[in-house]
C-alpha cells in the first residue's frame, strides 16, 4: 500500500489557504482550484517515461527527450472534479477527458453513481481521477471501481483536501492507486465534512450556495 503524496510546494500551500477562506468569492475560488490542479499535475506526471529523439535547433543537431508514447485521461468526479480539469489540461492538452457522476445521499452519506462516460480507448490510457475533496473515500472508491471495470493501464487519484479517514479507506480498498493531495486535514465531523476543510467544494466552485 503506497503512502499518499502530499504536495507541499509553497505556491500550492499559499493557494490552499486562499480557498479555505470563507470570504473567497466563487470566481476567485474557481480560478484557484484550477491553478492548484495545474501545479499538482506537475507532481502527478513526474513518473511519465521519456525517450530521446533527434531534433535540429537553430544552431545544431542534438538529441532531446519527449514523453514516450503514454496516453493520459483525466476523469473528474462530477461535479466538483470539473473545477480541476482545465488546470490539468493546461499542462497536458492532448489528454482525453472522461466523466463519472457521483452524488452523496444526504442521510446515509453513501455515494451513488449516476453517470459514467469514458474515452473509447480507456484501456490504453493512464487515468488521473480528479476530485477536490477526499472525505469518507466512498465516492473515490466507487469511481475507481467503475474505472477498473474498463481496465485502464493505471489509475492515480488527485485531490486538494484529504481527510485521514478517506485516505485510509481508499488505500485499503485500492492499494494500487496512488493518492496525491495538497493537504492532509485533521478529521471528518459528524456530517462527514472535512475539518478544517473548505466547505462544499462544488457549491463554492459553481456558486450554488
Amino acid at each position: 500500500m503506497s503512502k499518499p503524496i502530499i504536495t507541499d510546494h509553497p505556491l500550492i500551500q499559499h493557494k490552499v489557504t486562499l480557498i479555505r477562506d470563507k470570504n473567497t468569492p466563487s470566481k476567485e475560488f474557481r480560478e484557484l482550484v484550477s491553478e492548484i490542479a495545474m501545479l499538482m499535475c506537475y507532481e502527478a506526471t513526474r513518473d511519465l517515461p521519456l525517450k530521446e529523439i533527434e531534433i535540429e535547433t537553430p544552431m545544431t543537431v542534438t538529441k532531446s527527450k519527449v514523453i514516450s508514447g503514454r496516453k493520459l485521461a483525466f476523469v473528474p468526479i462530477l461535479r466538483a472534479g470539473l473545477g480541476m480539469c482545465d488546470g490539468m489540461l493546461a499542462l497536458v492538452p492532448a489528454a482525453k477527458v472522461g466523466h463519472i457522476g457521483m452524488y452523496r445521499d444526504p442521510e446515509t452519506h453513501t455515494p451513488h453513481e449516476y453517470y459514467c462516460k469514458l474515452p473509447a480507448d480507456i484501456e490504453e490510457r493512464d487515468v488521473i481521477l480528479l476530485d477536490p475533496m477526499l472525505a469518507t473515500g466512498g465516492s473515490a472508491i466507487d469511481a475507481v471501481n467503475a474505472l477498473k471495470k474498463r481496465s485502464p493501464r493505471s489509475i492515480k487519484f488527485v485531490c486538494i483536501i484529504a481527510a485521514p479517514e478517506g485516505i485510509e479507506a481508499l488505500s485499503a480498498a485500492h492499494p494500487d492507486v496512488q493518492i496525491y493531495a495538497a493537504s492532509r486535514d485533521e478529521r471528518l465531523n459528524e456530517n462527514k465534512y472535512i475539518l478544517p476543510g473548505l466547505g462544499d467544494a462544488g457549491d463554492r466552485i459553481f456558486g450554488t450556495k
